[in-house]
């Protein structure tokens, strides 16, 4: 991890911050003025700079919001922490305009000081993810009709201000469309922030949207800017529009149609002039005739609708599309690519991916780990797709202990599609097999929950004495392998896919041996 950058005058101040990170394992670099911090980053590379930096206002030469505005202009989206005497909160409230992440009063509880740090670390690994996926991001692929559409409306919007509109089944690129809108726009070179509305809890959102005063509710010990303000000059994309509560439905027609909000608990209107980009998967008319969407927003949001097709309408880019991501993935676990035959690419391009294009991309991951050979052949495929090829909308298979590979459901926000895992728990060689209801295996029929069971059984009539740490260290570790599968490897995005934090997976990989 990149270092904790501390600016302050004070050689006390600096001491029992870096001791405090220190005994955190978040390691630090001390200046004494901004000058030194503004030559330190003009020398340091993409990898050396810094991942927070917390700053002092007042310094000899220098003021700490002179700072954060260089700061800014050169990294955007790297969080700065301003310390301040309380005889300074007015500058340090006026900082957040300038996109100061929090600030720090003086004289400040050091576990408080400490806890605030580690929240800037993990929202700057969390842009750091977000950075990387948008590098990674490919160019969108589709010669099918319907996409060429897409395409020539993209070129003709992004040009544009206007509010649009994204519909289309979960996993057919929404998101991707919505950053081809930004890249391509007038406002390229400001932020993108996306929020997954549907993915936050309703008591979590307005505050998530338009940001917090300090004591606004229990917790909030400091202000907080909100997604409106983080996005201002840039885009912000608000996923899944029709799952917003109603009543935050009307703060959000408030600020499409002035551009001021209040933040929670605060009395000072604020403008906002983010380009907005909705997406959702589903009819937001019926959703309006149920009563449950606002028939005005509704109006507000659709002012250019951009409609997506599912992978099954435009079958003639699975081709390319697999390709594509056969290569991706090999580049990404640095193997070498794999081909894939005629006869398996007809056969795939025949199912009817009720996960839409990010399905084939994990099919494409699972086919570069688990495929025995070079060139790709239709035995080759995932469970799945040979057993139900040609359905529209197949059935996932029951997942057997003893396959090669079973399958899994996995969810993406709050559409569940089938895609291939590593195979669940293995009957230990040791163990006898057990006689359930005639089966002589008595797996694949209740799924893993019962094979957890036989395994135990299995474990318990050998006499084993320690079946609690050996089954744990195994769910443990097939549970990890699989978010980072899921991942690519990357730890941070898995650790939060799984809700455990980013220390509590790299210290797992080290005890459960999964370097």
């Amino acid at each position: 991890m990149k270092p904790i950058w501390i600016v302050d005058d004070d050689q006390s101040i600096r001491f029992v911050l870096e001791k405090a990170l220190l005994r955190e394992n978040l390691p630090t670099r001390s200046f004494t003025n901004p000058r030194e911090v503004l030559a330190a980053l003009a020398e340091a590379g993409e990898d050396d700079g810094p991942q927070v930096v917390v700053s002092d206002i007042r310094m000899p030469g220098g003021s700490g919001l002179e700072l954060l505005d260089k700061v800014k202009q050169k990294l955007p989206g790297l969080p700065v922490i301003i310390m301040t005497a309380f005889s300074d909160l007015d500058s340090a409230v006026s900082a957040f305009q300038g996109g100061a992440f929090e600030y720090l009063p003086k004289p400040f509880d050091l576990p408080k000081a400490v806890e605030l740090i580690r929240r800037a670390v993990e929202e700057s690994q969390r842009e750091e993810v977000a950075e990387e996926r948008m590098a990674e991001a490919p160019e969108m692929l589709g010669q099918a009709p319907a996409m060429q559409d897409v395409f020539r409306a993209i070129g003709r919007l992004s040009q544009s201000n206007v509010t649009v509109m994204i519909t289309g089944e979960s996993g057919s690129g929404k998101e991707l469309v919505a950053k081809a809108l930004h890249k391509h726009s007038s406002r390229a070179n400001g932020p993108f922030i996306a929020i997954n509305t549907a993915a936050i809890p309703k008591e979590l959102l307005e505050s998530e949207l338009f940001g917090h005063e300090r004591g606004a509710f229990t917790g909030a010990q400091t202000m907080r800017r909100g997604r409106f303000e983080q996005a201002e000059g840039g885009t912000l994309f608000l996923d899944e529009i029709g799952d917003m509560p109603f009543d935050l439905q009307t703060r959000l027609l408030r600020v499409l149609s002035d551009g001021h909000f209040y933040r929670v608990g605060g009395h000072i209107a604020i403008k906002a002039n983010p380009r907005v980009i909705a997406a959702t998967h589903q009819d937001l008319e019926q959703r309006v005739k149920d009563g449950v969407f606002r028939e005005d927003l509704y109006h507000r949001l659709n002012v250019i609708r951009l409609r997506l097709p599912a992978l099954r309408e435009r079958r003639e880019d699975v081709f390319a599309l697999t390709r594509h991501f056969l290569q991706q993935s090999a580049k990404q676990l640095g193997v070498e690519p794999k081909r894939i035959s005629d006869s398996a690419l007809q056969q795939l391009s025949k199912f009817g991916f009720p996960g839409n294009v990010r399905q084939l991309e994990n099919i494409c991951h699972w086919l570069t780990v688990m495929a025995p050979s070079q060139v790709i052949e239709s035995k080759d495929l995932p469970p799945e797709v040979i057993g139900t090829a040609g359905a529209e909308a197949p059935r996932p298979p029951v997942a057997s202990a003893h396959a090669a590979a079973a399958t899994t459901l996995v969810t993406d926000f709050d559409e569940p599609f089938v895609t291939p895992m590593p195979e669940p728990f293995n009957i230990s060689p040791a163990a006898k097999p057990i006689v359930l209801n005639g089966n002589a295996n008595g797996l694949a029929s209740n799924g893993w929950e019962a094979d957890l069971e036989l395994e135990a059984q299995a474990l318990l009539a050998t006499g084993c004495s320690d079946v609690w740490d050996v089954l744990s260290r195994r769910f443990e570790s097939k549970l990890i392998q699989t978010a980072l599968l899921n991942t690519r490897g990357r730890r941070i995005e898995a650790a939060q896919k799984l809700g455990i934090g980013r220390n509590t997976i790299t210290r797992k990989i080290q005890e459960l041996n999964l370097e």
